[in-house]
């Protein structure tokens, strides 16, 4: 009855705004009583657990989880073009074959030859032996032995720690598979010694990781951010995913607070404290109580600044009755304020996220993703046909406006065109539909056209923060085979590595001959902060226009 059911039929207009305000009702008590199920059951099976017995099992292939993508709604068709794999190969070997020519017939006439390109991969144990000269010094009691060529360490050589490094970062492997396949062409290695080489000895990976980062941070005044969970030994940290269209930097710390992400976009400098007017309207944004704000200008010079021990010292003996909640919002806004002055790294000018808290105030402007805000609407399950009607009306208007804010994106449609999408979205937005929980999350999303709307002031910004959830992927899918690091060293080790491949893939480099150049050191191949810089200024794209 209710997916038939259409009240703008009734000719009443208090009839039909009473079967309106019923139809409102039955989805507000749907969603409370859904609620409220979830919330019982979750009980029942702490009460089971606590009496030492089993909670209620989940099954995850009885009921599927409500998709939230929109890939298919904002899904531009492409022209189909067949793939060429083997255009740009070059031929390293070739090969004549030829007929028995007993069995062909007698007025057999030659025509040539037919090419077939085959492409092959030879992956095999190679035993050298080097022989060192050594010299004895009686004078100095000590030997003297020629030194094996860089990058061949503990009887390996540079090629079989590329390999492994190619293969648990690069592709994804575990260490036991790492260590089968090596044992399948010859190799003899243990566990420890690929352990060896995935976390020890990295101190040169690490500085070309954070040369990526802070590279990075130069190539535009905008940036993605975003994070997901990572584990560290049966804790759960958090890993932050800085990127751009040419680089991605991965930064693991034990929260994902605002100082957190501070430290992210310091690119791993030290992050002090500053006081001075930008701290003051910080503190006084993020609710800090004018008396506090008084007593801090009435103690401090402007321009003062504080490392982590220096500011707890100070607040502890100068303002003993603060409080913890007071005392984070002077440390985010001195903290914030100090990011936003210094210049030992670039500072971000527009970041390009989710509408999660802790990355207000981080940057002048804030970008939010579309497709982020698009899952709020997918969560919407009407009952009523006429509620579902009503959302599908509005979801056809709200990718026309994104496909047509992607337009303008693209060619930068001018102030007449940016004032036309403003009011569009003000009428998408600002619309009501009778339905009453689509209509509140419509002025939820109109409170945000500043930052949705970035685009029409800097066009060039994107519309969604996919990149930075692509590389957040990434560390799920190195979860899901290695579940989590050990220890810290471990956990640094996972980001210098995804940084640097997840950064040459960016760039076109071959990671494999990447990680060979280095341990051979060899240095033919320029840097990935190096690449960045070179490829920035081909990238109009990622400069803001003002």
């Amino acid at each position: 009855m209710l997916d038939n059911f259409d009240p703008t039929t009734i000719e009443d207009e208090k009839l039909r705004q009473l079967f309106i305000f019923l139809l409102n009702q039955v989805e507000k008590l749907e969603t409370k009583t859904q609620k409220q199920a979830e919330e019982i059951q979750a009980l029942k099976d702490q009460n089971n657990r606590l009496k030492g017995e089993q909670a209620k099992p989940k099954f995850s292939g009885k009921r599927p989880a409500k998709q939230l993508s929109s890939h298919k709604e904002r899904q531009v068709k492409k022209e189909w073009a067949k793939n060429k794999p083997q255009a740009d190969l070059q031929i390293e070997r070739e090969e004549i074959l030829t007929l028995n020519r007993t069995e062909l017939p007698d007025d057999a006439i030659f025509k040539g030859y037919e090419d077939v390109l085959v492409q092959e991969v030879a992956f095999e144990r190679t035993l050298i032996k080097f022989r060192r000269e050594k010299y004895y010094s009686p004078s100095q009691k000590c030997c003297y032995s020629a030194e094996l060529p860089p990058g061949y360490e503990g009887h390996f050589g540079p090629g079989v720690r590329s390999w492994v490094l190619d293969l648990y970062y690069g592709a994804g492997m575990s260490q036991p598979k790492i260590v089968e396949f090596l044992q399948t062409v010859g190799l003899k290695v243990s566990a420890g010694q690929i352990s060896n080489w995935l976390i020890k000895n990295t101190s040169e990976f690490e500085a070309e990781a954070q040369a990526v980062a802070v590279a990075g941070l130069g190539s535009s005044e905008w940036q993605h951010l975003d994070s997901t969970g990572t584990g560290l030994n049966g804790e759960l940290w958090q890993c932050h995913i800085l990127c751009n269209p040419l680089y991605s930097a991965y930064q693991s710390v034990a929260t994902k607070d605002r100082l957190a992400l501070v430290g992210v976009l310091l690119a791993g400098q030290p992050l002090l404290y500053r006081l001075d007017e930008l701290a003051f309207n910080l503190m006084r944004e993020l609710g800090l109580a004018q008396k506090w704000q008084k007593k801090l200008r009435g103690r401090v010079e402007i321009g003062q600044e504080w490392t982590e021990e220096g500011l707890k010292e100070f607040l502890t003996k100068t303002f003993p009755e603060l409080g913890e909640p007071r005392t984070k919002v002077v440390k985010d806004a001195l903290g914030i304020a100090y990011y936003r002055s210094q210049r030992k790294v670039p500072v971000v000018r527009v970041l390009v996220c989710d509408d999660a808290p802790q990355f207000n105030y981080l940057s002048e402007e804030l970008a939010l993703c579309w497709v982020h805000e698009a899952r709020h609407y997918k969560k919407l399950a009407p009952k009523a046909g006429y509620h579902r009607r009503r959302l599908a009306e509005f979801w056809d208007k709200f990718w026309k406006l994104y496909r047509k804010l992607l337009a303008y994106g693209q060619v930068g449609g001018g102030e007449v065109a940016a004032v036309r999408l403003s009011g569009e979205f003000e009428r998408v937005f600002g619309e009501t539909s009778d339905y009453a929980q689509l209509d509140a999350r419509k002025k939820v999303t109109l409170a945000k056209k500043e930052q949705l709307l970035a685009l029409l002031r800097h066009p060039g910004i994107p519309l969604h923060n996919n990149p930075a959830e692509l590389g957040a992927r990434q560390r799920v899918r190195k979860r899901d085979v290695s579940l989590q690091a050990r220890t810290q060293e471990g956990l640094k080790a996972w980001d210098t590595f995804q940084t640097l491949v997840e950064t040459a893939k960016k760039q076109g480099v071959n990671i494999y001959r990447y990680f060979r150049d280095r341990l051979t050191k060899s240095y033919k191949l320029p840097s990935l902060a190096q690449l960045i810089e070179q490829n920035s200024s081909l990238r109009p794209s990622l400069a803001i226009a003002c």
